[in-house]
């Protein structure tokens, strides 16, 4: 019989997570979700976790691996996002997006190589964004944030080749998760403005719509699987097409 694979997920309580979970779990995955956010959902098993938290990661981790000894994937998804230009960006902001986005994707990864090398197998997906290619208007922080994981994926999938270990990335753009929602609500004056935003939004792709999360799970699983066992060191956009002009 063949053994349940494991894979670990940061933010997996909604959003692209949340649908990561729900994916991989009727593949039969075993799925463990890291975050601060309790889940309601039942795909996977929930630990808390401050991703922005070296010890609280590294013990995560490392419970994971006590108690399955094998880890076969991870997708490191957990992420902030922040609407301001260099300047009006205050401190705190800073380093709150960078610890989350960038430092949380580090701690991460520096938990699990070490045990994946050791094993000499494994499947890693970060998620990035379109603005691991472009840039936008407001978006100096988050954005250099996403480049930098754009950068990490492939200096670590060159990294780990020797050890069989594949590290891909992917790179939505708009999606319709509870992000959007929230950026809606701080942005939105009222309900017409709130519907220009959105018409907005989903114009601005050549799809004319947002993803839907269970769009972007899919490519994650598809990354995570045995298919992609000769894709590594890859940034793969699923942004239905904005960043082709």
């Amino acid at each position: 019989m063949e053994l349940q694979k494991i894979v670990i997920v940061s933010g997996g309580t909604n959003g692209i997570g949340e649908a990561v979970c729900k994916t991989l779990h009727k593949e039969n995955w075993k799925v463990y979700n890291l975050d601060i956010l309790e889940q309601k959902h039942s795909y996977s098993e929930y630990v808390f976790c401050d991703i922005s938290n070296y010890e609280n990661v590294k013990n995560a981790i490392g419970e994971i691996i006590e108690n399955e000894n094998r880890i076969d994937a991870v997708f490191s998804n957990a992420g902030i996002h922040l609407m301001s230009n260099l300047e009006e960006t205050t401190l705190e902001d800073f380093h709150k997006v960078l610890s989350v986005n960038f430092c949380g994707t580090f701690y991460l990864l520096k938990s699990v190589l070490p045990f994946m090398k050791k094993q000499k197998f494994g499947k890693i997906v970060l998620n990035g964004s379109e603005q691991c290619f472009i840039g936008k208007a407001n978006s100096a922080i988050y954005g250099a944030t996403k480049g930098a994981v754009g950068q990490l994926t492939k200096s670590t999938a060159i990294d780990c080749a020797p050890f069989n270990i594949q590290v891909n990335a992917v790179c939505p753009g708009t999606t319709n998760t509870p992000l959007v929602d929230k950026f809606l609500k701080k942005y939105c004056i009222n309900e017409k403005d709130k519907q220009e935003k959105v018409s907005f939004l989903e114009n601005a792709q050549l799809i004319k719509r947002m993803a839907k999360p269970e769009e972007i799970a899919s490519l994650v699983s598809y990354l995570l699987s045995d298919k992609s066992d000769f894709i590594t060191g890859s940034l793969m956009t699923i942004d239905g097409g904005y960043t082709c002009e």
